[in-house]
């Protein structure tokens, strides 16, 4: 579905009406005054009237509508995310406008028919929209994360908006002011752990680490499978590593090479905190959501959160003499370079997986693999958190250059001890690499029932998530 363009006129009522044909519902959206209420208002279209700028601008992400394919762009990815849901679908970031649509659209969390169906965890909701924090406030973070995906489906139903940043129900925010909050407990108790607890810091760091509650590196922890990220050690690669690492934590294991894996998510929050912006207090908000004047003159900020050079004027420029075009090269070399070095270590790991396979067919013990399978462990996570972190080009490229150089070599690392153990078993020569050139050439070397996966999501699409809504229309969750 493609929704506006760059020169759509944004007003209230066709961003009313866009949000409507996005959720699935077929008339212009009215705010319900008489639906129950709690303390946390999730329906965004509630606060156009009071916030009428910041509505449209936020409505503006919709702008943000293509579909880019990560996996047709770089086959190889396949092979690294092998027995992991990435590996089926793994499409770049949309507008915050599309959270909840491509969450539901996405392959990677299947065509549940029930409440108890997997593959996935309620914690997969986590950063799609406000109902994450009115269902924790309403039942608390247990009986928010227990149980599977599917059970959010009616309950999270009001894509990323107002209450997911700002305490919509304080005073401070009825009488204009932004009233920042942090609405997921485990997100304030992760920015304690590192000496920055949210209400004791000035408004330029309560800025990023809202924008931090999701724009981070996380992970499914306990019998609930609660959101927790892994700051204990602190925020940089390898102290995520260690604490990994030291509590023997694994997002899945590899379906080639048999090793525990970890899987980054969008480490932005780390990587811009240890880039040259966050060393100098340049917050998420004055590159991604400047402050803009309306056709009053009135100043408010802008809620199209996008690209900083699309806004160069009121974002760039507050800082940088140098040119448009000028910063735009920059950025452009320190991407070539890291995509360079990335393609390099992809390379190296795919080799690695199937090279590991091998030696397992032929009769490596545990033992004999478990140094190994370290050295792809951790050569994968840091080039997985290199490439997960979108923008890293801009936010820390010498951050995510380190971190891919360390990759490679931990990559050749375990190529070498592979060659030395596959010598040891009689196997001499170079281990075949099947046909991986497209995604689906990929999917197929890996036995994946791809046409079996996109028929049950389109029934799903079109049975289950329209259940969804009716049953969260009918309990006053979506604006009517």
């Amino acid at each position: 579905m493609t929704v506006g363009s760059q020169n759509t006129l944004w007003r209230p009522g066709l961003a009313a009406l866009l949000l409507t044909a996005l959720m699935g519902t077929s008339s212009l959206v009215q705010a319900d005054e008489t639906a129950p209420k709690g303390k946390i208002e999730a329906r965004n279209e509630l606060f156009a009237k009071d916030h009428i700028d910041q509505f449209d601008s936020w409505t503006s992400t919709s702008e943000s509508a293509e579909r880019t394919d990560a996996l047709a762009e770089d086959p190889q990815m396949v092979v690294l995310w092998a027995g992991y849901p990435f590996s089926k679908d793994y499409n770049k970031p949309r507008g915050h406008f599309y959270a909840l649509t491509d969450v539901r659209e996405s392959l990677r969390t299947g065509a549940p028919k029930t409440a108890e169906d997997g593959p996935l965890p309620m914690a997969c909701w986590s950063c799609k929209g406000p109902d994450v924090a009115r269902v924790i406030d309403e039942k608390g973070e247990d009986g928010y994360f227990k149980g599977m995906w599917a059970k959010g489906g009616p309950e999270i139903v009001n894509t990323i908006g107002c209450a997911d940043c700002h305490d919509t129900a304080s005073k401070e925010f009825k009488e204009g002011k932004p009233a920042l909050h942090l609405s997921r407990p485990y997100a304030d108790r992760a920015m304690t752990a590192i000496g920055k607890p949210f209400k004791e810091q000035g408004r330029f760091d309560q800025q990023s680490q809202v924008c931090g509650q999701c724009h981070v590196e996380y992970y499914f922890n306990g019998p609930t499978k609660a959101v927790k990220f892994p700051w204990d050690k602190g925020t940089r690669v390898e102290q995520m590593e260690e604490y990994y690492d030291e509590i023997g934590f694994a997002d899945w294991t590899h379906a080639l090479s048999k090793t525990p894996m970890l899987k980054a998510q969008h480490p932005e929050y780390e990587t811009w905190r240890a880039g040259i912006h966050g060393q100098n207090n340049v917050a998420c908000v004055d590159c991604h959501m400047p402050k803009v004047q309306n056709e009053q003159g009135k100043v408010y900020t802008d809620h199209k959160v996008g690209n900083p050079f699309d806004r160069f004027e009121q974002t760039c420029r507050n800082c940088h003499t140098q040119s448009k075009e000028m910063l735009q090269d920059i950025v452009h070399q320190r991407k070539e370079a890291i995509t360079e070095i990335k393609l390099k270590v992809e390379k190296q790991l795919v080799h690695a997986h199937f090279e590991a396979k091998a030696a397992w067919d032929a009769g490596a013990t545990e033992a004999e693999m478990k140094d190994i399978q370290q050295d792809i462990r951790h050569a994968q996570w840091r080039w997985d958190f290199s490439i997960a972190s979108h923008g890293v080009q801009a936010h820390a490229p010498e951050v995510a250059l380190r971190m891919l150089g360390s990759a490679l070599d931990k990559a050749a690392d375990a190529r070498t001890k592979l060659a030395r153990l596959l010598a040891t078993k009689g196997i001499s020569h170079e281990i075949a690499i099947p046909d991986i050139s497209s995604k689906e050439k990929a999917q197929a070397a890996l036995g994946m029932d791809m046409k079996q996966m996109n028929a049950d999501k389109a029934q799903f699409l079109k049975t289950t998530v329209p259940a969804w809504e009716a049953e969260a229309k009918a309990a006053g969750r979506l604006a009517q």
